[in-house]
C-alpha cells in the first residue's frame, strides 16, 4: 500500500509479515567485501520497503556494498506506540530482533559464497529499523531463541551500525523522553563491545524526537565507543535517500567517508 509523498513520490508499505525473509542485492561491479543489513521502518506495525529498503540496497550496491534486505516480522514486534492506551508497549517477544540477530548468522555463515569479508558487515536502519541497529549492536552475545543451526553459531554482532532517524531510544514502555533526563531504552545496554556508530537525525523530527540520537550518541560516548553524530534544524522524519533542497538529505556521502575513518572502506568513494 501507499502512504504520504517523500520528494514528490509516494513510497510502498508492506504488513502482516509472518515469516521473515531477506534478499541479497550483490555489487555488480568494484565489490569492496562489505555488506549492510538493511532494516526499513514502520513503527514496528509495517515496512517501508522501498523508501528504506531497495533505495537503500541501489545506493549501497553502487557503492560496491552488498546490501542485504531483511524483511522482518510486523506489527508488533518491537517497542511500538499503542493507540488504545495511547502509550509505548514492549512486545513478550521482541520477533524483530530474533529476526535481527538470525539474519546476521546467516551472512556471516555465507559470508565466503556471498563475496562478503566477514569482518566488515554492519547494520543499517531507519526509524523502528534505527532502534534495531541499536538493539542488535547491543544484544548481539546471545540468541534469543532457540538455534536452529550452524548460523545460530556464527556471530550477530555488527562491525558498523548505522541508525537514521533512529525510535525507541529514549521513549520507551513507562517513560517519555525528556531533555532534562535523557535515559537510555534499558533494553539497549551499551557497552565497550558495541561497534562504531553513524548518526543522523533532525530537531524537528516530530515522530522520533531528537533526544533519540542525543540519548544513544551519550551512551556510547560514555562506553568510549567510536560515534559520529549529525544532527540538521530540519528534515522530519522518513525522508530515506530521496534528495530535497534541504542539507539533511546529503547524510549518505557524510556516512561513505566515515566508513573511510572506522577503517572499514578504503576512501570516500568506498570504491
Amino acid at each position: 500500500m501507499t502512504d504520504h509523498l517523500v520528494a514528490g513520490r509516494p513510497y510502498l508499505f508492506v504488513g502482516n509479515v509472518s515469516r521473515p525473509t531477506i534478499t541479497v542485492y550483490s555489487p555488480k561491479i568494484n565489490n569492496t567485501g562489505i555488506a549492510a543489513v538493511v532494516f526499513p521502518g514502520g513503527g514496528f506495525q509495517v515496512l517501508a520497503i522501498d523508501l528504506e529498503g531497495t533505495e537503500v540496497c541501489e545506493w549501497l550496491t553502487s557503492h560496491g556494498i552488498t546490501c542485504v534486505l531483511l524483511k522482518y516480522r510486523v506489527p508488533n514486534s518491537g517497542p511500538h506506540w499503542e493507540r488504545q492506551c495511547r502509550c509505548q508497549v514492549a512486545p513478550k517477544a521482541p520477533t524483530a530482533l530474533e529476526d535481527t540477530q538470525r539474519t546476521m548468522g546467516l551472512v556471516h555463515l555465507h559470508a565466503k559464497d556471498w563475496h562478503i569479508d566477514s569482518h566488515k558487515i554492519g547494520v543499517v536502519g531507519f526509524s523502528a529499523g534505527g532502534y534495531l541497529v541499536a538493539a542488535i549492536s547491543t544484544n548481539f552475545e546471545k540468541r534469543l531463541y532457540p538455534p536452529i543451526d550452524a548460523a545460530d553459531n556464527e556471530s550477530a554482532r555488527p562491525d558498523f551500525a548505522a541508525a537514521i532517524y533512529p525510535g525507541h531510544l529514549c521513549e520507551f514502555p513507562g517513560r517519555k523522553c525528556s531533555d532534562k533526563d535523557l535515559e537510555l531504552n534499558p533494553d539497549v545496554r551499551v557497552t565497550a563491545q558495541t561497534p562504531p556508530t553513524f548518526l543522523v537525525q533532525a530537531e524537528d523530527d516530530n515522530v522520533d524526537g531528537v533526544d533519540q540520537a542525543l540519548t544513544y550518541f551519550i551512551a556510547l560516548k560514555n562506553a568510549k565507543v567510536p560515534a559520529e553524530m549529525h544532527l540538521y534544524t530540519q528534515g522530519g522524519h522518513g525522508f530515506g535517500l530521496r534528495r530535497t533542497k534541504l542539507p539533511i538529505t546529503q547524510w549518505p556521502e557524510l556516512m561513505e567517508k566515515w566508513l573511510t575513518t572506522i577503517g572499514i572502506a578504503s576512501d570516500h568513494r568506498t570504491q
